[in-house]
């Protein structure tokens, strides 16, 4: 402990013997000016090393003292007649006061919270713009590549295309083939061997006309301006075939083949 060099009573020797004289103890001295204890021990012990920077030293000995009875401005004209010029007047007054109350002191909890909220107001602010700026109309449904037939695809057979071509049906002979044309069932409208060049024209009065013939390859049917599918494999016998426009555009009937013929009769 720091004497006074004149042999004087120091501030705080004054401090501890009006609180001793009151039954005070420094418990009760840091709960009523929220100074920390051990502040307080150093300001009765004259221990200035342990103290923050002048001002708040000076502060702390006038709360003290108002506390124990004793005026504040004698203690404060006291203390900084003792410390003089000394050490403690040189020290730099950038010290933080440490509060001696927990309760001034946020709650971590509190403050994590305090985060999260603001948090979730920017999230909420970044989710509002981003709406703001996509475009009002709803983009088009994708289309299932799996569904989506191949471009220049054949349509699969029995598959039925979007417009049946119109027109006559006319036979036409690649090389010489024997042809036989009749009603289903009914009356026989032609038979005979096309020569290579040589067409024959299905009448338009013909209500289910169907062909029979064992060299398919060797002929070529048109609907109109469309020519129609294969009627059957190579040199396969094939019978009612039905020559009507939407039958002949979807390919060839799912009917087992006639026993082969021969080929010109």
């Amino acid at each position: 402990m720091d004497d006074v060099t004149d042999g004087s009573v120091t501030v705080g020797e004054q401090l501890r013997t009006a609180r001793e004289a009151q039954g005070i103890t420094l418990e009760d001295v840091a709960a009523r000016t929220r100074i920390p204890t051990r502040h307080l021990e150093s300001l009765e012990n004259s221990e200035w090393g342990k103290l923050p920077a002048p001002t708040y030293t000076m502060g702390f000995a006038k709360s003290y003292a108002t506390v124990v009875g004793l005026d504040r401005t004698e203690i404060g004209d006291a203390l900084r007649a003792e410390l003089g010029h000394g050490a403690l007047a040189a020290r730099p007054e950038a010290q933080v006061f440490e509060p001696a109350d927990p309760a001034r002191v946020m709650p971590r909890w509190l403050v994590i919270v305090a985060l999260l909220a603001l948090v979730a107001v920017i999230a909420a602010a970044l989710l509002w713009h981003n709406r703001q700026l996509s475009p009002s109309a709803d983009p088009a449904p994708a289309t299932d590549p799996a569904q989506a037939p191949a471009a220049g695809a054949p349509p699969a057979p029995g598959a039925t295309p979007a417009a049946t071509p119109t027109g006559p049906v006319v036979i036409t002979a690649n090389e010489p083939v024997w042809i036989q044309v009749k009603e289903r069932g009914g009356k026989k409208l032609f038979e005979a061997e096309l020569s290579s060049g040589q067409s024959y024209e299905v009448p338009a009065t013909a209500t289910a006309p169907v062909l029979r013939t064992g060299r398919p390859q060797s002929i070529r049917i048109s609907v109109g301006t469309a020519d129609a599918p294969p009627v059957g494999p190579a040199d396969t016998t094939v019978g009612n075939v039905s020559l009507l426009p939407a039958d002949l555009m979807r390919g060839p009937a799912a009917t087992p083949a006639a026993p082969a013929a021969p080929a010109a009769r």
